[in-house]
């Protein structure tokens, strides 16, 4: 006969999870559901934890989008990520405002890094927009990265 799932026990290993890094509610449930098979207690230990603010999908997505953009990520791969790990399009959007200069300064400064120099031709200007497209920038961004001029609006 299976071992009893207890509170406790759902409640240490959701604790444990958290203490590693910030987890989504989804990512949680996720992760304690396969631990803890059919416990039907997963979301009763993980509302308890929010109740406490020891989980937070605003904490969890303002850590994810800076991890996100040190690894020279746009925020349209940011914003895709976070709605697959749960968080509600509002957070999102308040969270990531695509008029904020650090994209335009993100994707710039991704490109010269990347390429170092501004392309000679159409043909490598598009490999370069490529490139940052792969890597989640806006249109916006991406045009931007090539002006150099800082004009965001």
């Amino acid at each position: 006969m299976p071992e009893q799932i207890t509170l406790p026990d759902l409640r240490m290993a959701a604790m444990n999870l958290l203490a590693m890094r910030e987890h989504s509610v989804k990512e949680l449930t996720e992760k304690l559901e396969r631990k803890f098979p059919g416990s039907g207690l997963v979301e009763q230990v993980i509302n308890k934890l929010a109740e406490q603010n020891l989980q937070s999908d605003e904490r969890f997505a303002v850590a994810f989008i800076a991890m996100r953009q040190r690894q020279g990520k746009g925020s349209a791969l940011i914003r895709m990520e976070l709605r697959d790990k749960g968080i509600s399009s509002e957070l999102i959007g308040a969270l990531i405002d695509d008029a904020d200069s650090i994209w335009f300064e993100l994707a710039q400064n991704i490109r010269q890094k990347r390429f170092h120099d501004l392309p000679a031709d159409g043909r490598e200007k598009a490999r370069q927009m490529r490139f940052l497209h792969s890597r989640g920038f806006a249109g916006r961004h991406i045009q931007a990265a090539f002006t150099g001029n800082g004009d965001h609006d």
